[in-house]
């Protein structure tokens, strides 16, 4: 069975107790969220779970057979057209190019891209067109896990909709697994089958919230009302300070 479980997960920077007493498992074909203010050391959990920051104290047991990262920027590399930037990993797997590009192209296309775009270098892409560059890019290796580092933040309501329409896609048919960070509720809400509330200074978990609704029926109405039901959660209103002044 593939899982991500994580015992006892302490980190600090110097003298600076980041994060105290993590314990969480991600089981294949879930998708776990991360909430909580800025600050509070989602990131420094994210990089600690993909294995980009050493593990100081605890442990990270990743049993996925392959993993990917979107980041919240881009990070295309400025020299690489479109095709080019997605179909990097492909071929550093030893794909031939022919399969590498033909793959590239298909979730290219996926993703809301034009074949006019494929030629263009990243200088000459919106924000938004970066983002669908970086999904594509994560998604055309099929990892079992993906990780998301808030990368909705900067995107308009209607391209950030879209871009999670193909996840719910690819949760609902069981094709992924993801843990993703976020500070926007409805935003874990609309993806999430559980939801960790991480509480900062250092950062611990305070609550855990479970969704059982399946992804695609979770409809703008389901959203919003959960999305103030949990607004007015003890846990909540400590965590964001939400309390009025």
């Amino acid at each position: 069975m593939e899982r991500l479980e994580v015992k006892k997960l302490n980190h600090h920077f110097g003298f600076t107790e980041i994060l105290k007493n993590i314990n969480f498992t991600l089981d294949k074909g879930e998708v776990l969220s991360i909430v909580g203010p800025s600050g509070g050391g989602k990131t420094t959990l994210l990089h600690l779970c993909a294995g980009l920051l050493d593990v100081q104290e605890g442990s990270v047991t990743n049993t996925f057979k392959s993993s990917a990262f979107a980041f919240q920027e881009a990070r295309l590399l400025p020299w690489k057209n479109v095709i080019d930037n997605i179909s990097m990993g492909l071929l550093a797997k030893g794909e031939k190019n022919s399969e590498a590009l033909k793959k590239s192209q298909e979730i290219a296309l996926r993703f809301g891209l034009e074949e006019d775009d494929f030629e263009k270098f990243p200088k000459d892409l919106s924000g938004g067109m970066k983002q669908r560059v970086s999904f594509a890019r994560a998604l055309v290796l099929k990892p079992s896990l993906l990780f998301l580092d808030e990368p909705f933040s900067a995107l308009d309501i209607g391209l950030k909709k879209e871009l999670q329409s193909v996840l719910i896609d690819m949760i609902s048919k069981k094709e992924i697994s993801i843990l993703f960070i976020t500070h926007d509720l409805m935003e874990a809400i609309r993806l999430s089958d559980e939801m960790l509330l991480l509480k900062a200074d250092p950062g611990h978990i305070v609550k855990k919230f479970r969704f059982d609704l399946i992804q695609n029926q979770r409809e703008d109405r389901y959203v919003f009302s959960k999305s103030v039901e949990i607004l007015q959660d003890k846990e909540i209103v400590s965590t964001f300070e939400l309390e009025l002044k």
